[in-house]
C-alpha cells in the first residue's frame, strides 16, 4: 500500500503555514500519510501560481485547501482515498 502524500507550498517566513504544518504533524497520528513540504520564495511559477494564498494543501497531487487546514475534511479526503 502507498501511502498518500500531502504536500503544503508554503513560504518561509510565512505563520499560516507554519501553523497548517504542526496541523498535518498531528494528524498523522490519527491518518497516514506522507507530508512534503515545498518553499516556493525561489519558484518563479509557483510564486505566480500560489501568490499570497500559501499554504497550499495538495493531496497526492490534487488541490485540497489553502490558508488553513480543517482536520475534518482533510481526515474525510485522506479516508476517501
Amino acid at each position: 500500500m502507498t501511502l498518500p502524500v500531502v504536500t503544503i507550498y508554503s513560504r518561509a517566513t510565512c505563520h499560516l503555514c507554519e501553523v497548517a504544518f504542526d496541523t498535518l504533524v498531528s494528524l498523522q497520528n490519527e491518518c497516514e500519510f506522507a507530508i512534503e513540504k515545498v518553499f516556493i520564495d525561489d519558484e518563479v511559477d509557483l510564486i505566480e501560481k500560489y501568490g499570497e494564498q500559501v499554504p497550499v494543501i495538495h493531496i497526492n497531487g490534487n488541490a485540497h485547501d489553502f490558508f488553513r487546514v480543517d482536520p475534518e475534511r482533510f481526515k474525510a479526503a485522506i479516508s476517501a482515498l
